[in-house]
């Protein structure tokens, strides 16, 4: 344990628990067939189920049933075969039924694990508690009216996963490695996006302090915290205000908060609810969710690889660092145009060649590896005219910026330009007798014992033949004559 806050009365741990809800990528509600595009106009993505009128009866949606087990199954989670939905009772203004459908008592997964890395190399462990399907509430609007606010439904009943850690947190890097790597597993199973900004994953931050050794103590919940950085931020500060409060002989009251990032502090929201505050019961209109063990077999068969296993495997087929994998594997597009590059070519190679210039590329361009200026076909191709001695590394670099500034294919730009390699040894042996007879000073001191001045014969070749000569080439030529 690195991360500690020193009080008057001695040192502090936190503790720290992480509840994610995640939207369900599918293209209808968990009960109805509303859609769920994002950005339609308030209110035009709704049902009769959604806006809860009268008889309308709600249908689970298969769909949704599958993606909250392949996450469960990308979680190495338990899957249970029977689980459950209930009525949690309260009442808000966007919510039009005055419960929400919600999986307690007996949810779809149960315990699983995360392993995360941190900044100095350590890998962790943190525990999955659970994850249960719920539909989302709607969303009130504030900013339409001075004095009214407004309701917007078609958020209103999306499937929503709740996947929630055990208290395994004990520092901010660990909640955000936490929070990278879980919305890496979503995303290479394409069960949720990952999108915070636009609410499709957002995190509810549980935060307790202790003296080492000592039980947990109360907790306060910090909702719907948007990004990753403010998690982290929000943790800190909260950490702090309850080791003053506790410092001062006062006690730290159970209860939701909400952070503010531009003031950097947590302020009341309400009181922290127990289960038996929502009347949970059973929803009479859904009978237990039973599956079948066969689907769950063939859904974990049909799973895609997963990042763990894919930056295991791309050390040992290309052969790159752990380091340079993790990078590769970060989110499954570079992964997919790291693999269409090196595979059949020189893996570590292709590692420079992407994590280098295309991703500086792609920086100075705007771009993100999708709509990428040059294809990995094309990168491809372009190595494999260094392979076979066409270009050397620093033609390479002329010919990926053309390539970066026009589209066109490396072979095309090589033969427009004139760039291919000079292997003509005639050729390169009247360059190094231009250059001995140019620096004739230069060679005598070499041939006195200043070996070091071989750098210098070779760049001044380089430069004659502007860069295009076999570097190999010219370094064997050069050695014969001023060893002769």
């Amino acid at each position: 344990m690195s991360y500690t806050i020193e009080g008057r009365t001695g040192t502090w741990e936190i503790v720290v628990g992480l509840e994610v809800h995640a939207q369900v990528i599918s293209h209808s509600k968990l009960f109805s067939g509303a859609s769920t595009t994002f950005g339609g106009d308030p209110n035009t993505q709704v049902s009769l189920v959604d806006a809860a009128f009268p008889g309308m009866l709600p249908v689970i949606n298969h769909e949704c049933v599958a993606q909250a087990i392949r996450t469960g199954l990308g979680l190495k989670a338990q899957i249970n075969l029977n689980s459950r939905f209930d009525r949690k009772n309260y009442f808000y203004a966007d919510l039009p039924q005055g419960y929400q459908i919600s999986q307690f008592e007996y949810p779809i997964v149960g315990k699983g694990t995360i392993s995360i890395e941190l900044q100095n190399g350590d890998v962790r462990e943190i525990g999955v508690t659970r994850l249960h399907l719920e539909q989302d509430a709607g969303k009130l609007l504030h900013d339409q009216d001075p004095t009214k606010s407004f309701v917007d439904l078609n958020r209103s009943g999306v499937a929503l996963m709740e996947i929630v850690s055990e208290p395994d947190i004990r520092e901010p890097e660990e909640a955000g490695a936490y929070l990278r790597k879980l919305r890496q597993i979503l995303r290479y199973l394409g069960t949720c996006d990952g999108n915070m900004e636009e609410g499709s994953m957002r995190a509810d931050v549980n935060v307790s302090v202790r003296k080492a050794g000592e039980p947990f103590r109360t907790r306060c919940e910090i909702k719907n915290v948007n990004s990753i950085r403010f998690v982290m931020q929000a943790i800190e500060v909260e950490a702090a205000r309850q080791v003053e409060i506790w410092e001062n002989g006062g006690e730290v009251d159970q209860e939701t908060r909400l952070f503010d990032p531009s003031r950097g502090e947590t302020r009341t929201m309400r009181s922290k609810e127990d289960a038996h505050d929502y009347r949970y019961f059973p929803d009479p209109d859904l009978l237990p969710l039973v599956l079948e063990q066969a689907w769950v077999d063939e859904l974990a068969a049909k799973l895609p690889e997963l990042p763990d296993a894919k930056r295991a495997r791309f050390q040992a087929e290309y052969g790159i660092a752990f380091y340079d994998a993790g990078v590769l594997v970060a989110e499954q597009a570079v992964a997919d145009y790291y693999e269409t590059v090196a595979r059949g070519r020189d893996g570590k190679l292709a590692a420079t060649w992407v994590m280098g210039d295309l991703f500086a590329a792609l920086n100075r361009t705007g771009n993100s590896i999708e709509t990428s200026p040059v294809s990995a076909e094309a990168l491809g191709k372009m190595l494999d005219l260094i392979a076979d001695k066409t270009i050397n590394g620093k033609i390479a670099k002329e010919v990926f910026e053309d390539m970066v500034e026009t589209g066109e294919s490396p072979d095309a730009i090589v033969e427009k330009k004139g760039l291919r390699q000079v292997t003509d040894t005639g050729v390169i042996d009247a360059a190094i007798s231009a250059i001995l007879d140019k620096h004739a000073d230069k060679l005598a001191e070499y041939r006195s014992g200043k070996d070091k001045l071989f750098g210098f014969f070779v760049g001044q070749v380089m430069k004659e033949t502007k860069g295009k000569a076999n570097p190999a080439l010219v370094n064997e030529a050069l050695k014969a004559r001023l060893d002769a």
